[in-house]
């Protein structure tokens, strides 16, 4: 069993529509690492009214963002704990540069922090939103890479397949300016420090996958 410095911690960025959330899922099962995301975290805090969880609902309640240290710490204090495995997959943090400099500061085993972007021309992306279909009911998203076995139906629960608003060109196209605004100085930050692998997200999701997969076994030295 691994101690909180022993676990790798595996962040995953990327734009919206990269297709973070299939990566992470696979990626947190063939690599034995626990899957995390920030809006977890906060849930699981607020309902088990810790400490900081408490804090966060006072802002959130307020109608405020809950503010960098908050939320660092909720995430250290996540990822001190034994997950069972070889350790953790952050999924949505950090999102601006400041958490992810004060988070490389105050991780204990700072060596161990993996980054690994799925980089993809916003065109791709643009075309991915206009061509995805949503379901009404659970949310199971299919597009022509991927499509549904049975035309406007649901896989997963058979609900009613629809495009959603937002996923119209010019939706998209703000979606990703705060994207690009808020990341490509992470993106700088990782590259300064070594630590980013990129992977090209504009192939197939198993290629995609793939990639990702081989470069976290190779630094995690996985067999």
């Amino acid at each position: 069993m691994n101690t909180s410095d022993e676990n790798y911690t595996v962040i995953l960025l990327g734009p919206p529509l990269a297709g973070k959330g299939t990566v992470a899922s696979r990626l947190s099962s063939d690599a034995k690492l626990l899957h995390l995301s920030t809006g977890n975290i906060f849930r699981e805090n607020i309902a088990n009214e810790t400490p900081l969880g408490i804090e966060a609902k006072k802002y959130m309640d307020g109608g405020n963002l809950v503010p960098d240290e908050v939320t660092i710490a909720m995430v250290l204090e996540t990822i001190s704990a034994d997950p069972g495995g070889n350790g953790y997959l952050l999924d949505g943090f950090p999102r601006t540069l400041p958490q992810a400099e004060a988070f490389q500061q105050q991780v204990s085993n700072p060596e161990k922090v993996l980054v690994v972007l799925i980089d993809v021309d916003d065109e791709v992306l643009i075309e991915r939103a206009a061509s995805r279909f949503t379901c009404t009911q659970c949310g199971q998203t299919y597009s022509q890479v991927v499509p549904s076995k049975e035309e406007g139906v649901c896989d997963v629960c058979g609900g009613e397949l629809i495009r959603r608003p937002d996923d119209e060109p010019e939706v998209t196209s703000e979606r990703l300016k705060v994207y690009h605004k808020q990341t490509e100085p992470l993106v700088a930050f990782y590259e300064n420090l070594g630590i980013l692998d990129i992977v090209d997200g504009d192939n197939d999701p198993d290629t995609v996958y793939n990639a990702a997969l081989d470069i976290v076994a190779k630094k995690m030295d996985l067999q």
